[in-house]
């Protein structure tokens, strides 16, 4: 009785094997296809981008030269000199100013941590939770008083249930 187990297994695993086969041929063929795609697009690319630099290089070329008056930036010319400090104040150098800037994210953060650690003692959260409960409290009182209130207004505005209107 047992003896159509091992025929069927092998069917369901050749089955399985044809399935994952037939995936796999789809997605390769996806997969170049997409990447045949993608080729062209960066050939179409690098043609654009190619028309685009002999168009800028023919158009610097059929640029006349600035007056020296209307000059706005010195790009491409050689480097400027260092501009002089304004209103006296001293030029920083890189490392320091890194070092500048170092020193101030690791006094905010430990003034970060300082608060934090007050913030989350046992003592602070304690109290908080004694005040929560007091204004718990409060609340209540505050609600079962409206709450009163309006049934006191309800029952002088409103008629008795066997009076007629």
């Amino acid at each position: 009785m047992q003896e159509w187990i091992v025929p069927a297994v092998l069917g369901a695993l050749s089955l399985a094997a044809l399935v994952v086969a037939v995936v796999l041929l789809r997605s390769r063929a996806t997969t170049a296809r997409e990447l045949r795609s993608a080729h062209a697009e960066v050939a179409s690319l690098r043609a654009r981008v190619d028309d685009v630099e002999r168009r800028l290089a023919d158009s610097d070329r059929a640029r006349p030269t600035a007056d020296p008056e209307f000059v706005i930036t010195h790009l491409g010319e050689a480097e400027p000199e260092p501009e002089p400090a304004i209103d006296g104040a001293e030029r920083v150098d890189s490392a320091l100013f890194a070092d500048l800037v170092l020193r101030e994210t690791v006094v905010k953060a430990a003034s970060l941590t300082h608060g934090l650690r007050r913030a989350l003692a046992p003592e602070t959260r304690n109290r908080i939770r004694f005040e929560m409960g007091r204004e718990v409290k409060r609340a209540r009182k505050q609600r079962r008083a409206d709450l009163k209130a309006a049934r006191r207004h309800r029952a002088s505005t409103q008629p008795a249930v066997g009076e007629a209107t």
